[in-house]
């Protein structure tokens, strides 16, 4: 076994007898010159005193010495002094350099800490426990215009000017980065975490990384994504025109129907890919909706599980249990567009004769939208990419049931929108829950006494 580290090894315990004979042979012959001077006719009130007085000189001159030695700081080394004296000399310089070797290592430690802090790339500061600037490496002074030591004891707000910063900084739970543009350089956009740090999680670290490139580009995806969906949907919509003129038509030979039908279902599919990529581009331009108002998911939970009973046919059984009295601050559309993305992918991808249950309340930590089924479940390994764009867990089948791959990624953008997550928890055989869990203070009370709860069933087959 390796030795235990130098900070918790005792000091080694002599048992070598030497030093207690020592003193103890001190002492004796103290007495012996006492005893010596009562027989010799001293009195005995005189010859103890000047007997002992040496013994008890020295004893005081190490006590002193030792006291000087520690208050100065001085380093003990040898020759230490015989007997017992000599041992405490020797345990005290044992620890003393046991705590410059360890001083050593915290200052190679902090050292190779402050290289990295200093050769890295982001912007580092650490704030304080009254969240003022303690500390900044050189990138900060670049990307947040915060050097150090000249803003030492500063606050942050300073220099980074932003509504929810400050509001960031004092919170202690942080989800999203925050996305600003610095005011001493208007080109640069900056993405801010700020994490608990030091003791007892009171001091703050900050962390900006220069994302203008990264930025650039998701704009230009996203403008290319836009211009070329809208671009698309007209000459979609004149051929899925003229395709339903042919496929209504009675002069269409009967061979052709079949294509016919086949290129409508398909250009019906291509619309509802280019509608979902409009949505998601208009979501993306803003971080949080700008229409926010009480809504009744209670009433659009009845509308969408209308909508669900007509997609099923009649061939799932669905169920609401809802809190009638609990609304949503939010955006209507939005709420709407992520709620029934869920109960329809439920719909889609769950075999029929199951069960979907779409639950609404409040779970004590702020209000919940859950969609329960008893389908055939998801793999461990698919449920991290679920909310990616156009990714399936089985392609065959997903396009069977109609579904563009879009929905859950509209559904991750509402819900960020609205400050709230997306839960998934899935077994296979066992069914799946997606869980959309929204902050305690979007939640409205109606001014009613008890809580309703509805429920609503459709066929089984």
């Amino acid at each position: 076994m390796s030795d235990p580290p130098a900070s918790r090894r005792q000091p080694p315990r002599t048992t070598d007898s030497q030093p207690l004979r020592f003193e103890l042979l001190v002492l004796g012959a103290s007495l012996a010159v006492a005893l010596a001077a009562i027989a010799l006719g001293a009195p005995a009130a005189l010859a103890w005193p000047l007997a002992l007085l040496p013994y008890l000189g020295r004893n005081l001159y190490y006590l002193a010495r030792l006291t000087r030695l520690i208050r100065r700081h001085h380093r003990l080394a040898p020759p230490f002094p015989a007997g017992l004296w000599g041992e405490v000399f020797r345990t005290i310089a044992q620890y003393q350099q046991r705590a410059r070797k360890r001083r050593k290592r915290q200052l190679r430690f902090s050292r190779r800490f402050r290289e990295a802090a200093v050769s890295v790339p982001d912007a580092l500061v650490i704030l304080d426990k009254q969240k003022r600037i303690e500390w900044a490496n050189p990138a900060a002074a670049l990307l947040m215009d915060v050097q150090w030591p000249r803003d030492d004891g500063k606050r942050l707000t300073e220099h980074m000017r932003h509504p929810t910063l400050a509001e960031l900084i004092d919170a202690g739970e942080y989800g999203r980065p925050l996305e600003m543009t610095p005011h001493h350089n208007r080109a640069l956009v900056l993405s801010l975490r700020i994490a608990p740090f030091g003791e007892r999680k009171r001091q703050r670290l900050v962390v900006a990384r220069d994302i203008t490139k990264l930025y650039h580009l998701n704009m230009i995806r996203r403008d290319f994504v836009a211009n070329a969906s809208h671009e698309l949907r007209t000459p979609l919509t004149v051929i899925a025109g003229f395709l339903e003129t042919l496929g209504d038509s009675h002069l269409t030979p009967g061979n052709h129907r079949r294509p016919i039908a086949l290129m409508r279902n398909q250009t019906e599919r291509m619309r509802s890919i280019i509608e979902d990529l409009l949505t998601l581009s208009r979501l993306e331009m803003e971080d949080h909706s700008q229409e926010v108002a009480p809504v009744d998911v209670g009433e659009e939970i009845g509308e969408i599980i209308h909508e669900a009973q007509a997609l099923s046919e009649g061939r799932h059984e669905v169920v609401a249990e809802v809190d009638a009295d609990l609304l949503l601050l939010g955006n209507q559309p939005e709420l709407h567009s992520a709620f029934s993305n869920l109960v329809f992918n439920a719909v889609r991808h769950t075999p029929p004769g199951s069960r979907v249950r779409v639950l609404w309340r409040d779970d004590g930590r702020g209000p919940v939208f859950a969609v329960q089924d008893n389908g055939p479940g998801i793999a461990p390994e698919h449920i991290p990419r679920l909310t990616e764009r156009f990714y399936r867990v089985d392609k065959g089948r997903s396009r069977q049931s109609g579904g563009t791959g879009l929905g859950l990624a509209i559904v991750k953008h509402v819900l960020n929108r609205h400050d709230a997550r997306l839960v998934i928890a899935s077994e296979v055989g066992q069914g799946s829950t997606f869980s959309c869990h929204f902050p305690a203070a979007s939640g409205i009370r109606r001014p009613r006494q008890r809580t309703q709860v509805t429920a609503v069933a459709g066929s089984r087959s």
